[in-house]
């Protein structure tokens, strides 16, 4: 009996050695796709919202644009001018906020507009008006001029970047938003 115990007790020893718990773990496929999922979920997931976040950020970027672009139609063909929208505050309500719809994508207070006169379109600086990471208000301005001036419309949107892997990530403020910019470039009318 002694010697039973022994044998049997040696085989166990035998089965619990590195080499052949490797080899039993390996053989083994109880639950292998909760393993192998377990493995694959957190990069896919993580891919998975990266593409969707980066899908917002460009559908909200050319939302953007097409404000700018229909704003800006009303500077262009002098009915802002006409309709006494001298301010930037009052071309927001009447103007762009309908432009921009009531999706829920864009909060219409937050929207920075400029709005410029220039006299030649050579005159046209396209750099953001970015000092130290932050968006600075303070170089921005709403003039609409008359008919036959040359305008330039801009909007500016910073838009909340969640996702970010690997300090890679679609934030260009050191506030980690997203500065969205969306130009109008045209000449008024002689309305």
């Amino acid at each position: 009996m002694l010697m039973q115990f022994r044998n049997e007790l040696m085989v166990a020893a035998r089965r619990l050695l590195p080499a052949r718990l490797a080899h039993r773990f390996a053989r083994a496929e109880e639950a292998a796709a909760a393993v192998e999922f377990a493995l694959v979920a957190a990069p896919f997931l993580a891919l998975l919202f990266a593409i969707i976040e980066t899908a917002l950020v460009f559908f909200a970027g050319q939302s953007l644009e097409t404000a700018a672009t229909d704003s800006g139609r009303f500077i262009m063909t002098g009915q802002a001018q006409n309709a006494g929208y001298a301010s930037v505050g009052s071309f927001k309500t009447n103007v762009l906020c309908p432009a921009i719809g009531t999706g829920g994508l864009f909060n219409c207070d937050n929207i920075q507009v400029d709005v410029q006169t220039y006299n030649q379109f050579s005159d046209i600086t396209s750099t953001p008006p970015i000092t130290n990471g932050q968006l600075d208000t303070s170089k921005m301005g709403y003039v609409p001029g008359g008919p036959g001036s040359i305008e330039v419309v801009r909007l500016y949107y910073q838009w909340p970047i969640y996702l970010s892997l690997l300090n890679n990530n679609l934030a260009n403020l050191s506030n980690g938003n997203r500065l969205l910019v969306a130009t109008s470039v045209f000449r008024n009318e002689p309305y």
